[in-house]
């Protein structure tokens, strides 16, 4: 069904052009082990894309260019980090066109929730983020150095995006086992907790925990809109309306002009599409 026309967008995964991808990777290629990952990608998971966007070396303004392609393309909010200076610029200089999401590694304990706080209280964050298998050392999904985490998320209304599934890095995959899911949402079912980059190859798996735990849900993070897992798309399309989100992977892995000429061959329900490209982003993340 055709996307409706001048629907909005919220990416709930969108970046900034990075001048040197090496040094922002260096916390991901550190633990790997192979030549290619550490010497010759031009990032962790390179080797599962292709036309990888390259702003290598850019005299731009970072943010300036996102935006433009935010323009060009729909896309009202986008939902990025705040690791970096361009992301905590971008916060506070346009914050109509974006909200901050704090990346954080459980292996700080409880500098990383006292870190929460401080974002939270200064950006007025919206979201928590974590990649499981790219922390160093790994902490799973439901290692208890995640606990306070997830604590400090529920007391403060946050949600908290996690990796899960099969990472694209040649790292272990063990922590980010969907399994695992079952656990985290038992003990905080008050958490919001949004899968990010695909959950294979358990995306069944992944399906029947969402319906069974009303705070889990999906978004489409890492995947060209031609290979959304089947799965997923027949969730959307019957129970799951409510749980899955649109997003991206610009400039990471995917340019937008692929993203968004691929989006409408979806087979996503003519009442799905609001749902999914705006709706559920805004009620997760409060913009509503």
């Amino acid at each position: 069904m055709p996307i409706p026309e001048g629907q909005p967008i919220i990416d709930t995964m969108i970046g900034f052009p990075m001048r040197d991808p090496k040094q922002a990777y260096a916390h991901i290629t550190r633990q790997t082990k192979d030549a290619e990952s550490r010497e010759r990608l031009k990032m962790p998971a390179g080797y599962m894309f292709k036309d990888i966007p390259d702003h290598e070396g850019l005299q731009e303004d970072p943010v300036a260019v996102t935006l433009a392609e935010m323009d060009k393309h729909g896309i009202a909010v986008g939902l990025v980090g705040l690791r970096s200076e361009e992301g905590r610029r971008a916060v506070r200089e346009h914050p109509d066109r974006f909200v901050g999401c704090l990346s954080v590694d459980p292996n700080k304990g409880m500098d990383a929730v006292r870190e929460i706080v401080a974002m939270h209280a200064e950006y007025g964050i919206r979201a928590v983020d974590v990649f499981p298998a790219g922390t160093f050392p790994q902490v799973a999904i439901n290692d208890k150095k995640m606990y306070p985490i997830y604590a400090k998320c529920v007391e403060l209304d946050l949600p908290i995006f996690v990796c899960a599934g099969v990472p694209g890095p040649r790292v272990r995959m063990e922590p980010q086992k969907v399994e695992y899911l079952d656990e985290v949402m038992y003990d905080f079912p008050e958490l919001t907790l949004v899968t990010r980059h695909g959950c294979e190859p358990w995306t069944d798996l992944a399906v029947k925990l969402m319906l069974k735990w009303p705070g889990l849900h999906y978004s489409t993070s890492a995947f060209a809109p031609k290979h959304y897992p089947r799965e997923i798309i027949d969730y959307a399309n019957t129970r799951g309306a409510d749980k899955v989100l649109y997003a991206g992977y610009f400039p990471m892995g995917l340019t937008l002009d692929r993203i968004m000429r691929e989006l409408p061959a979806v087979p996503f329900k003519d009442s799905v599409w609001p749902k999914f490209l705006y709706d559920n982003a805004a009620r997760i993340l409060k913009l509503t």
